[in-house]
């Protein structure tokens, strides 16, 4: 409570130094029915999407989502300085609860932005909500971006909040743009160049190892490995070292449907209970509409749902996951909004792999028809959904940050939890088998040999746009394309504990690119990495440093203040309090071990240290902090004969009741 006196003092003593800009007479309330350029009063150019409604008073400009309680808000300002400028929005804007502040940090400079800080704001669990202001600064003024959005709202709503920022431009500016460019080619002082950026972000952010791999029209230019494969030990990261590649493992999944298309087996727009009668999510309507092409565009409206399996993934198995879908709802409409669900894809790979194998166990069919369907014909001798096989050849082990914000040793359990749901996002590769795939992408279904191993119909199927994620990129089926820098970049990032990566290709340019790392702050250097790619290409802007030394500073700023509202190890009065065990029916059951210097939740298949903080509307919340498990927040409630956990993701609610 003390910290947000402190704070709102601190933003209450600045008002007076800065000033509104003249702007327009209050305007009603319109609602755009499709995605809609405008411009603020000091002419920022924004876009509103579809189904919003703006209101526009003065220099305050307000956007709300369907849903209420919600809002986006630009106000421009001209102030002394930064902090002044976002005193005055926050003023301006005028909310009925105020928020202390958690942190703010400079993002790098971009799109004619000679200045961006980021201000985020401490909000509880119990809030339900997230509160974020970004300062954007050209020619001496200043548009403040307030989100002030519930958090269910934000997580269905997240494409769309993008689209608000995705064109966040200067008056009258045009953004960089790649489009009618030759390539450089990638020649060894631009792979040089290329190396020596991923080494040096590599060191910056405490990655033990990354391995990188460069195409230049289907001759790989580059394989090979920067770093280690573990922390404190010396084998290094070469081009055959083991990685999880998480969720680029869609793709893998989307071609072997692109092949069961090409042989007949179904067609993109087949219906998929017609593939497997016994599909079914909780909604008939949203059941009947799903082609096989639906299963894997996050078009559905399926939510994001994870914890249901990461949590209770002791007895899954593939049939429970695809039951699974049965006891979900969708958010949002068919179609309406990019929605990430992982269920959603493990069911498309369990679905063509019982079009081929309709008699074996599903998980089994999906292993035999990704080695039959992709990873023999294209030559990817390494890659496998065998844990106990990767994990005793050449691997990267999986690094987290302590509490404290260390690189340590993460554990395998939560990865481990994936591999009942392995078509998502459990395969293991390397860049020297993933250099393999992203060549056949690159020639359009042809194996090195000119062989025809997919139709290019069926292949490029998968980057038709199923739904917009922002205006600047689509899904597709297991594949973005982002036009971004004007040139399209098909890819796909994969996050799992410890491992992070992504692949990527410039189909116009016949350049590709894969980037492996073992340690989660690796997802820090994926989006530079392929700025950085483009820049060298094109001679291009040198953006992607700045963004390495700003995220460096923010990862640092954010952990250092979200550490003092911790107590670790957790407060042992609080943590006395905790029944020994709890149960929901969703997420399966904690148990709760204490000693005089530990505090641990045990789910069965992974169990996690947690510390403990006090918030601000009186409750007490338990978190996760052991590398590879942290981050998830459990809410202490209930009277003492019914003491209770709250858990919560982006859209559901989950809660333990203690049990004897």
């Amino acid at each position: 409570m003390l910290m947000r006196c402190v704070v709102f003092v601190l933003l209450v003593m600045v008002f007076g130094s800065a000033s509104a800009l003249d702007a327009p007479t209050p305007a009603p309330n319109v609602t755009v029915k499709a995605d809609a350029q405008r411009t603020t009063s000091a002419g920022t150019q924004f876009v509103v999407p579809a189904d919003w409604t703006i209101h526009t008073d003065g220099n305050k400009i307000t956007l709300n989502p369907p849903e209420p309680g919600s809002q986006v808000v630009l106000v421009d300002v001209k102030a002394a300085d930064v902090d002044a400028a976002v005193a005055a929005a926050w003023k301006i804007y005028g909310p009925a609860k105020t928020w202390p502040l958690h942190d703010a940090t400079d993002s790098a400079p971009h799109d004619n932005w000679d200045r961006i800080k980021v201000y985020n704001y401490e909000t509880s669990a119990n809030d339900k909500r997230g509160v974020t202001a970004v300062a954007y600064r050209h020619d001496g003024g200043y548009t403040v971006l307030i989100y002030d959005v519930a958090s269910a709202v934000g997580e269905k709503r997240a494409s769309q909040l993008r689209a608000i920022s995705d064109r966040l431009l200067p008056k009258g500016y045009k953004r960089e743009s790649f489009a009618h460019k030759k390539a450089h080619p990638l020649d060894v002082e631009r792979v040089e160049a290329l190396k020596a950026f991923v080494e040096e972000a590599r060191k910056a952010y405490d990655v033990p190892g990354v391995a990188i791999g460069l195409i230049d029209h289907g001759k790989v230019v580059f394989a090979g490995g920067l770093g280690v494969r573990e922390i404190g030990k010396p084998e290094p990261v070469d081009a055959d070292t083991l990685f999880m590649i998480a969720s680029n493992t869609k793709a893998l999944t989307t071609l072997m449907l692109a092949r069961e298309v090409d042989q007949h087996r179904f067609d993109w727009d087949t219906p998929v209970t017609q593939v497997m009668p016994s599909f079914k999510l909780g909604d008939a309507d949203t059941t009947r509409q799903v082609l096989m092409r639906h299963l894997i565009c996050a078009c559905t409206g399926m939510p994001r749902q994870d914890l249901e399996w990461l949590l209770n993934s002791r007895d899954a198995t593939p049939d429970t996951v695809l039951k699974a879908l049965a006891g979900m709802q969708p958010t949002s409409k068919f179609g309406e909004l990019f929605q990430y669900s992982n269920l959603m894809a493990a069911a498309a790979g369990y679905i063509g792999a019982h079009a081929l194998y309709p008699h074996m166990e599903l998980g089994a069919a999906y292993d035999f028809a990704m080695q039959k369907q992709v990873f023999d014909p294209l030559g990817m001798r390494l890659t496998t959904f065998d844990y106990d096989r990767a994990l005793l050849a050449d691997h990267a082990t999986p690094h987290g940050l302590d509490v404290d914000g260390h690189t340590a040793v993460a554990g395998m359990g939560v990865n481990d939890s994936f591999r009942a749901a392995r078509p998502a996002g459990a395969a293991w590769s390397a860049v020297s088998d993933m250099l393999r795939y992203v060549q056949m992408e690159l020639a359009n279904g042809l194996l090195p040999n000119g062989q025809r191993y997919v139709s290019e119909p069926a292949l490029l199927e998968r980057r038709k746009a199923n739904v917009a994620m922002g205006t600047t990129a689509t899904y597709g089926m297991g594949l973005v394309v982002d036009h971004t820098w004007g040139v399209p970049v098909v890819h796909h990032g994969g996050d799992l504990a410890g491992f992070h990566s992504d692949m990527l290709w410039l189909p116009e340019q016949g350049v590709g690119a894969v980037i492996l790392t073992n340690a989660d702050a690796g997802v820090f250097i994926r989006g530079p990495f392929q700025r950085r790619l483009l820049e060298v290409l094109f001679d291009g802007k040198p953006l992607a440093q700045g963004d390495i030394d700003a995220g460096v500073k923010r990862l640092k700023a954010q952990i250092a203040a979200e550490r003092k509202r911790l107590t670790v190890p957790a407060d042992p009065t609080e943590a006395a309090k905790l029944a020994d065990n709890y149960r929901n029916a969703a997420l399966g059951s904690v148990q709760v071990q204490r000693d005089s210097k530990h505090a641990v939740f045990d789910f069965g298949v992974w169990h996690s240290d947690v510390a403990s903080r006090k918030n601000d509307d009186g409750s007490v919340s338990f978190v996760t902090i052991s590398p590879g498990a942290d981050g998830l927040e459990f809410v202490a409630a209930g009277k003492p004969d019914g003491r209770k956990l709250v858990l919560r993701d982006g859209q559901h609610e989950y809660v333990y009741d203690a049990v004897k």
